[in-house]
């Protein structure tokens, strides 16, 4: 039922579903072996009891690539992750980093693309921040990033369906504008109208506090390396191609919150416009001119 909706995405009978299993190799073979191109976008943003991140980055990745490879198929795109790095402090990053490694190994002409924390309808970012469970962070929300639009990317991954001259190369994919979640959360505080109260705790109190939390419910709440990455900027690869040898113009984030937060605002404030053109009225019912005296 949760992806009856995609049905409607293609034409009759386009849009086809398959199960599969990560660690079942024949229902990975199966899904891939009729295939032009594969895009590989299983990724974790936390481990589970089921899947640790190097299981699905790595091990799945690995599994894949070699499904993949097996059967000829002529294009593969793996998506990563922004500050893939086998050397970072964060786990998601490490795992990220090793996973592009093999699937190159494998299949030497994979696409590889790196987009950075992506907003959009059910994204992580705004919807987080502009929700009541969002109340402990750490590093006071000072991290730093270029948020980059889930139409974009979607952009980026058709335009690499259609050119052949992307293949066995690496695109980091990120927004016109560096931001820090606490400036971001600013934004949201404005187009929701409300004010999320977010406390701030040190990452050594936060972190054991995070992996009971983790393990003891069945719902997602934190994890002790998303507190990790809490501290870390993201970081371009100047090799690595952008949205610009794609033909894209990435679009910014504070011109679509109204898009994508309407919903989070009291009925009492659901009918105001987008905050930016609010902010345009107060600038004209303050504006005066002055006579030459």
């Amino acid at each position: 039922m949760a992806k009856r909706h995609l049905k409607l995405m293609g034409d009759l009978g386009r849009v086809t579903f398959l199960e599969y299993d990560l660690r079942n190799t024949p229902s990975l073979e199966e899904s891939v072996r009729h295939s032009d191109i594969v895009y590989n976008l299983i990724g974790r943003d936390y481990p589970t009891k089921n899947f640790e991140l190097e299981d699905v980055h790595v091990e799945g990745a690995e599994r894949i690539a070699e499904a993949v490879a097996k059967y000829d198929v002529d294009r593969f795109v793996h998506v990563s992750s922004y500050n893939a790095d086998k050397n970072s402090p964060s786990e998601f990053f490490r795992t990220k980093a090793r996973g592009e490694e093999v699937v190159r190994s494998i299949f030497p002409e994979t696409t590889i693309v790196r987009p950075a924390p992506i907003f959009g309808f059910e994204d992580r970012l705004l919807h987080r921040l502009a929700g009541v469970t969002n109340m402990f962070t750490s590093n006071h929300m000072q991290e730093r990033y270029w948020p980059v639009h889930a139409i974009d990317v979607g952009s980026a991954l058709e335009v690499m369906l259609q050119d052949d001259s992307t293949a066995s190369q690496t695109y980091e994919l990120y927004g016109p504008k560096n931001y820090s979640t606490a400036e971001i959360a600013e934004l949201v505080d404005r187009e929701i109208v409300k004010r999320r109260r977010h406390i701030n705790l040190p990452k050594r109190l936060l972190k054991p506090v995070a992996n009971v939390l983790n393990k003891a419910l069945w719902w997602h709440t934190i994890s002790p390396d998303e507190i990790e990455r809490q501290f870390i900027d993201q970081k371009i690869d100047p090799k690595a191609k952008t949205f610009k040898d794609l033909g894209i113009e990435p679009a910014e984030l504070s011109s679509l919150t109204f898009h994508y937060l309407q919903g989070y605002r009291s009925s009492a404030f659901y009918d105001l416009p987008a905050a930016t053109e609010r902010e345009k009225r107060e600038e004209k019912k303050y504006l005066h001119v002055l006579d030459d005296q």
